[in-house]
């Protein structure tokens, strides 16, 4: 009996993992533009132009967009198996394109297709783990897929700090424009392709199978959004729409995407910047090693007011800093306490309460929804940063994130209920 329970969990684990790397090349994907950007802008000849800039950081974000949009239809009258080899095959085309067009919209279009990948896949697999854990661990097994994040995040953290050579040294700054950047791309290629392969080897969500083996002529039709605009479901999409845009507009996506220009202000140099982005990155997995023990002890309400309040509090410190023009080591300690407070708050916990708050008629629909509503906050926030730190310098912009975490606070206080512990259906008799 304790073999095949032991076996049981061994597979459980097994294909929560695989799902999860779609997790891990979202990160990787999405952080990695951050270490080319200093010589790809040099490259395409951008450096100078902040719209251009915002439009390189950006085009990804859109294909994620799109792909949010397919993801929830496509799961529901596919399967969530299918779906999850679409992105994989998204992401291997992606890694190779990027890195080998010398055309600015030719690389724009790579980028795209990229962000198509990490849209579906951020949609299907938390949502595909979700189905396949039983509720006692499923927080845990959930937030999993925010721990491959990080480790993508990591991992592109590192390979642009290993692949960028000595830029103080003109030949090595050359290469860095002609090929490093190529190369950061290209790396993606070996985890998307074990992705693409292991990814026939994990079931069907038993979920869709319960779902279309329980279909009657009168719902044969998958859940759209008509059924979802229903009004029994007003309370929780709402819920589910501010949560999944607070996870980006709480603004600790830009220290990502725009770590040249923070730590730059904050006094580094190019070569600074980069051991400071490894630095966060570390910190950003430590962190989501205790989310995987806290979620389940302290619930997921705790965590996401702790989230929204100490990272409304650290950006008014963190504006004040760059306002009295406070540099080096402090700034540092700063930024790695706010991706600290993220890695075990609203990182994971955003994707375990989108999982699990919906009920299984419409979970596909409403994950596409609401992934879509973060994708559109994050693209919105990626665009939009460098004007703002233009017109209102780092000081203000970060002024702006702690109001927008403060007010996330309010709102998380008065709406957010506890799902710890609970099945699937027995949230669904609560929250409906």
């Amino acid at each position: 009996m304790n073999t095949t329970v032991n076996q049981n969990r061994s597979f459980l684990y097994f294909i929560c993992a695989v799902s999860a790397m779609g997790g891990l090349l979202f990160g990787y994907d999405w952080v990695v533009i951050g270490g080319a950007k200093p010589f790809y802008e040099l490259y395409f000849g951008i450096a100078d132009s902040p719209v251009m800039q915002g439009v390189a950081m950006s085009t990804a974000l859109v294909g994620c967009l799109f792909g949010a949009m397919v993801a929830g239809a496509a799961a529901d009258r596919f399967g969530r198996k299918p779906l999850l080899t679409t992105a994989a095959v998204l992401f291997t085309v992606s890694a190779v394109a990027t890195g080998l067009f010398n055309d600015f919209t030719l690389f724009n279009i790579a980028r795209f297709i990229g962000g198509m990948g990490i849209g579906v896949a951020s949609a299907l697999s938390p949502m595909y783990i979700a189905e396949v854990s039983p509720a006692q661990i499923r927080g845990r097994m959930v937030s999993l897929n925010q721990m491959t994040i990080v480790l993508g995040i990591l991992a592109a953290q590192i390979v642009n700090l290993l692949l960028a050579r000595d830029t103080s040294v003109a030949e090595s700054q050359a290469w860095n424009v002609a090929w490093g950047w190529r190369w950061m791309f290209w790396a993606e290629t070996v985890p998307a392709a074990a992705f693409l392969v292991m990814s026939f080897f994990i079931p069907e969500s038993p979920v869709f199978l319960r779902m279309k083996a329980a279909a009657t002529p009168q719902h044969s039709e998958q859940a759209g959004l008509r059924e979802l605009a229903q009004s029994k479901y007003a309370r929780v999409l709402v819920l589910g729409l501010v949560i999944a845009v607070f996870q980006q507009w709480c603004g600790t996506n830009v220290i990502f995407n725009y770590a040249q220009e923070i730590f730059v202000g904050a006094g580094f140099d190019v070569d600074g910047m980069f051991i400071n982005i490894v630095i966060t990155g570390i910190a950003n997995v430590v962190f989501t090693f205790v989310a995987l023990y806290t979620i389940e002890r302290w619930g997921r309400r705790t965590l996401m007011l702790i989230g929204a309040g100490g990272l409304g509090l650290i950006y008014l410190t963190l504006g004040t800093c760059y306002f009295l023009e406070v540099k080096g080591f402090a700034m540092v300690c700063l930024v790695v306490t706010a991706i600290s407070v993220y890695a075990m708050t609203l990182g994971p916990v955003t994707w375990t309460l989108l999982a699990e708050i919906f009920p299984n008629r419409i979970r596909g629909v409403a994950m596409a929804t609401c992934t879509f509503a973060l994708w559109v906050g994050c693209c919105t926030l990626t665009f939009s940063f460098p004007s703002m730190n233009a017109a209102l310098g780092s000081s203000g912009t970060f002024w702006i994130y702690s109001g927008i975490c403060l007010c996330a606070f309010l709102f998380l206080f008065s709406r957010c209920p506890e799902t710890k512990g609970k099945s699937l259906e027995q949230l669904e008799q609560e929250l409906i």
